[in-house]
């Protein structure tokens, strides 16, 4: 039975939000094809008729996390607000609705070309809204630079939160972090 376009369209939507979130949950490497087949309530001749591939279907996933959580900054977001929220208890116990620079970093470089493009573009396309945030009274490759700093500290410190079996420290890591941005 031949399937609409706007069915196939709806079905590959579930698939990606699907794997998006259980990749960024569990990593990349724990989610089979028979997990976000199930998760999407779908079949795997679905998944491979839309994505041809797990690879491929993990490439288009990790593009979807980013522009999910880049369509969540608001052009009025102040970069106060925006280190706050995540560098919070809320955001550390969430990462399948999380950042996924957080979540997948450590397992891109075993990943394949396409993935680590796709991360990198939303890597850069994050620093350069932070930058863009950054005080208007420094030149634009300072701004770029303490961009980038921010980024990796906002990152680091979530992925050592999430790390640490020490609730206290966990919640340290986060105020100290916090703290030490709002500077």
């Amino acid at each position: 039975m031949r399937v609409s376009r706007e069915k196939a369209a709806e079905n590959r939507d579930r698939i990606l939000k699907a794997a998006s979130r259980l990749m960024r949950e569990r990593g990349i490497s724990d989610v089979g094809v028979d997990t976000l087949t199930e998760a999407a309530g779908m079949t795997h001749g679905s998944l491979y008729s839309q994505f041809g591939s797990k690879e491929r279907l993990i490439e288009e996933a990790v593009a979807d996390a980013i522009a999910a959580k880049g369509q969540e900054l608001r052009e009025g977001s102040t970069l106060g607000g925006y280190v706050s929220e995540y560098l919070s208890a809320a955001h550390r116990d969430q990462p399948g609705s999380g950042c996924p620079f957080a979540a997948l970093c450590c397992e891109m470089p075993r990943q394949s070309q396409g993935a680590r493009e796709r991360f990198t573009a939303g890597l850069r396309g994050m620093a350069g809204w932070l930058s863009g945030r950054m005080g208007s009274g420094i030149k634009q490759r300072q701004r770029d630079e303490e961009a980038l700093a921010t980024l990796a500290s906002l990152v680091g410190a979530l992925v050592l939160a999430r790390a640490v079996s020490d609730p206290k420290l966990s919640d340290d890591i986060l105020r100290s972090t916090r703290k030490r941005l709002g500077r």
